[in-house]
């Protein structure tokens, strides 16, 4: 009997695929158990962190 011939790049794709969907999906998962209020609390802290990084980079 011969072995199944398998494409290890489309394996590696379609790992790195699932992968990406299931960090996606618990991201999703945590957002939703999140108020609204602490959501934007989060946003506006981030887009804080943001400008103070970008305030700071040399040219």
């Amino acid at each position: 009997m011969a072995a199944k011939v398998i494409n290890l790049r489309t394996v590696r794709k379609q790992k790195a695929r699932t992968e990406r969907e299931d960090r996606v999906a618990q991201e999703t998962k945590a957002k939703a158990g999140v108020t609204r209020p602490q959501r934007e609390l989060d946003k506006a802290r981030a887009e804080k962190a943001a400008r103070d990084l970008e305030g700071k980079k040399r040219e």
